[in-house]
């Protein structure tokens, strides 16, 4: 048997990439409103930049990529946020003016809530103990 049919040679996940319609903005929006740090901010060519923000200390980066056709902002990323308390988290969130849901709870799974980036991307925020 060769390696790829026993073995994956992916070893994690680096970055999720998030559709925006402007960089400027969703860099203000994730670093001021979320608290995430700028990782990465590098000229791509027409305008565009490769920007990478991340909480502190988090291994895996969100890609602030620019939309296009194809590739349209306002949509649901499937990306899970942890946070220690969501009731917290969901407190501040609604302090700094965030778009978010009501924090739901149900028997045997953590606390969480949605909330939308500033183009409409839908994002969830778990606690995790």
């Amino acid at each position: 048997m060769s390696m790829l049919e026993t073995k994956t040679r992916i070893t994690g996940v680096r970055t999720v990439g998030v559709p925006v319609v402007d960089q400027d903005h969703a860099l203000a929006f994730y670093v001021d409103k979320l608290g995430f740090e700028k990782r990465l901010d590098v000229p791509i060519g027409e305008g565009a930049r490769w920007i990478e923000v991340a909480p502190p200390a988090a291994a895996t980066t969100i890609a602030l990529v620019r939309s296009r056709e194809g590739l349209p902002a306002g949509v649901e990323t499937g990306i899970r946020l942890m946070t220690p308390d969501a009731a917290a988290h969901h407190a501040d969130l609604c302090a700094r003016g965030v778009d978010v849901d009501d924090v739901l709870r149900w028997p045997g799974v953590p606390p969480m809530f949605a909330f939308r980036d500033q183009d409409g991307n839908g994002l969830v925020i778990v606690e995790v103990a």
